[in-house]
């Protein structure tokens, strides 16, 4: 429990939110959300149930919501403790929900930027992996990777996923063998939440993470439904279905089975080119967590098992692997992939010291990729290892806390590239600070250091600082600085290279990786955000700007058609992000969220400075959501439309091919539509029905070179708009 001096903290609110049980015991939940009603201010509880939150004499209703169990409305008149228990939905007739949390949440408090997307706004879409999960949101761009594979490619302030470090509850998950592919390898009925950060990250994470973060907080066997079952299809041949299965084996034990398995077997070409528009697939995906808590101890722990086989195969309608592989009578590819990784996080916090803990993170994972596009091959086996230790205190009072730790990592990559072998392994062991001071009512900052010692990389070190300032009510205004490295996989990272007729060529300089030298940007950026009230519905407005200059960076020069440079920067790279976004709830339960974009992405190619190739300068979003009160049983609609509009893209050169395909320097701008409409029968059963790419929107000619496969103008990488147009979807959710 909470020490008797935190009690004397003045314009805040401290306490503990814990599970309801016979005993009235501490079982603290971690995770749940703790805000004023009709307000911007809340935050979330920490790993023993504990949370703080800045008291106002504006809002005296406190919401208290978790997953599964019932959300409770206290009415607070001064700053006091609370000790709260909440009750499983599982254990209740009836559900009354005063206030829904919102879908979209973004701190004001914090220093760093976070926006979270919570269950609520994953369920706005289909949103069958995590690749597709960012529809909804416009912090994250989601760009088509190549006209075979269907894989969606998302990118931040202007820089692709690599830049990005992509966690799965704070533990490294999408890079190296996984980069292409990975975020396509995690189902949307899995996540709990994502988390995701503008700009350089915490120093806790890592040194990896340029542009940002995203952080997905997966279903926990203790709070998760006992069972769950999805069901999806769409039109072109998509089939899907996840389960998890759920049980509380003791008071401080849990465990969950979830399985997710996606099939596709219908050929669709609806462009008439020849080519598969998707991908013929068959992925299995098993995970199996433990969950351990005992709040009377003070230890929690995480464990998890996964295994993954994913099959696709692309290319000409009438390839078939057994007769056509590796000969000219049809072009086509297939790429195999099997991974196992497991997973633990071990906690302790001090039963009388609530702010002090110490917390262990260790992953494993083994990661074999074995495909080939037409007579392209393309293996890869990489085996990871990372481990986290970290120690949480204060220095001298709650507002100055601290961050210590030490981190080891390896990676060891084998891979074939056509007739050719690379083999590395990459090992780095570092220390890191990160000092927090949080002042609730005027500045908050968090200022960290790490140096790192990398057989590759070198010796160095890693700083990161975020700050917060409150210039007024509701308002945040917001500042960051980093620097980020990275060892860039250049294969793996760009594989949609390999389905083309280009010439792959290295122009090393004798640098440690591939040949090349690693990777080095520095990202800075503001933004602000004011929350608002308007015909007395609440909503906010929101404007950043990031930059990330590139001290070095592999630059990947496709303005040649006949071949694909990789080289070290000669010159400057560099990525310009504006966003400005409203939010509003327009009516009850009606809410528009829209959002301009502007990126000035440049880099030095051998022709020169030039704005980066497949990415629109100007993009405009707008989401429009809304439900119906829902009934005593939980019945209601859900109604959401989304709207992406994109400006014109420039395209790489085409000048040296044949006249015939010759594109243009920029592509035209368009708009892309989807809507889903779900009916909530009950608290346990719904149906959904979606539409994405309404107005059939399609690129022509997005396979150049389809009449002749294996000729010098074959190229599936110039894709810039969708190529398998209207796509019309349909499923269920069963919760017990």
């Amino acid at each position: 429990m909470l020490l008797p001096v935190l009690a004397t903290a003045q314009e805040r609110i401290e306490g503990m939110v814990m599970e309801a049980n016979s005993e009235n015991k501490h079982i603290g939940l971690a995770g749940a959300n703790v805000y004023w009603m009709d307000s911007q201010i809340g935050t979330i509880t920490q790993e023993d149930g504990t949370f703080v939150i800045p008291y106002s004499k504006d809002y005296n209703r406190l919401i208290i919501s978790y997953v599964g169990f019932k959300s409770d409305t206290l009415t607070i008149d001064a700053p006091r403790m609370v000790h709260h228990w909440l009750q499983p939905t599982n254990q209740l007739d009836e559900v009354v929900v005063e206030k829904e949390r919102d879908a979209v949440q973004k701190a004001y408090f914090t220093p760093q930027n976070v926006i979270t997307v919570n269950s609520a706004e994953l369920l706005k879409a289909a949103c069958c992996n995590l690749s597709e999960s960012f529809e909804t949101n416009p912090a994250i761009d989601v760009n088509f990777n190549d006209a075979l594979t269907g894989t969606r490619q998302i990118q931040m302030l202007g820089l692709t996923s690599p830049y990005l470090l992509i966690t799965q509850e704070n533990i490294p998950m999408v890079r190296g063998a996984s980069q292409t592919y990975g975020l396509t390898f995690t189902p949307g009925t899995w996540v709990e939440s994502i988390q995701i950060t503008k700009g350089a990250g915490s120093v806790v994470n890592g040194y990896e993470s340029i542009s940002g973060q995203i952080n997905t907080e997966l279903q926990k066997p203790l709070t998760d439904n006992p069972i769950f079952v999805n069901g999806y299809a769409n039109l072109n041949g998509r089939l899907e279905l996840n389960t998890h299965l759920n049980t509380k084996l003791s008071e401080n034990w849990s465990t969950g089975v979830y399985i997710h398995g996606n099939r596709r077997d219908a050929e669709v070409d609806n462009n008439d080119d020849g080519f598969l528009d998707n991908p013929l697939a068959n992925q299995i995906n098993i995970m199996n967590r433990w969950q351990y808590q005992n709040p009377e101890t003070g230890w929690v722990s995480f464990l998890g098992v996964r295994y993954l086989n994913d099959e696709k195969q692309v290319g000409q309608l009438d390839f078939n692997p057994d007769t056509d592989r590796f000969t000219n009578n049809a072009w086509g590819s297939e790429i195999d992939t099997k991974r196992f990784d497991g997973s633990m996080k071990l906690g302790y916090v001090f039963p009388n010291i609530p702010y002090q803990s110490f917390g262990f993170q260790a992953s494993y994972s083994s990661h074999k990729q074995d495909s080939y596009y037409g007579f392209n091959v393309y293996d890869i086996d990489h085996q990871s290892i990372y481990s986290n230790l970290l120690f949480n205190s204060i220095i001298g009072n709650t507002k100055n806390k601290f961050t210590a730790g030490l981190s080891f990592a390896y990676d060891g990559y084998d891979e074939l590239v056509n007739d050719q072998s690379f083999e590395r392994v990459d090992r780095s062991v570092g220390a890191f600070f990160e000092y927090a001071y949080t002042n609730l009512e005027k500045v908050s900052f968090t200022a960290g250091l790490r140096v790192d010692t990398h057989n590759r990389l070198g010796n160095f070190v890693t700083p990161r600082f975020h700050i917060r300032y409150t210039p007024w009510e509701k308002a945040s205004l917001r500042g960051s600085f980093g620097i980020g490295r990275r060892a860039a996989n250049i294969f793996a990272e760009n594989q949609r290279l390999f389905a083309s007729s280009r010439t792959i060529q290295l122009q090393t300089n004798g640098g440690n990786v591939y040949g090349f030298d690693p990777e080095k940007a520095i990202n800075f950026g503001v933004s602000f955000l004011q929350g608002f009230t308007l015909f007395d519905r609440p909503g906010n407005f929101s404007m950043d700007f990031y930059r990330t200059d590139f001290e070095n960076q592999i630059v990947v020069d496709w303005e040649n058609p006949n071949e694909v440079t990789f080289s070290n920067l000669d010159g400057k790279s560099y990525a310009n992000s504006l966003q400005v976004e409203v939010d509003h709830e327009l009516l009850p339960r009606l809410e528009l969220r829209m959002a301009y974009k502007y990126y000035d992405v440049k880099t030095d190619y051998q022709n020169g400075l030039l704005q980066k190739p497949l990415q629109a300068q100007n993009r405009f979003f707008t989401n429009l959501g809304y439900t119906t009160e829902p009934t005593e049983n939980g019945s209601q609609w859900r109604f959401d439309y989304t709207l992406h509009a994109l400006g014109e893209q420039r395209l790489p050169s085409t000048a040296a091919n044949s006249v015939e395909f010759q594109l243009g320097d920029f592509a035209d701008a368009y708009s892309l539509m989807n809507a889903q409409v779900t009916k909530v029968f009950s608290n346990k059963f719904e149906v959904y029905l979606g539409g994405e790419n309404l107005t059939d929107m399609r690129q022509e000619n997005p396979v150049l070179g389809s009449a002749d496969p294996f000729g010098t103008n074959f190229d599936t990488t110039i894709v810039y708009a969708p190529i398998f147009g209207r796509m019309v979807y349909a499923g269920f959710r069963f919760k017990s």
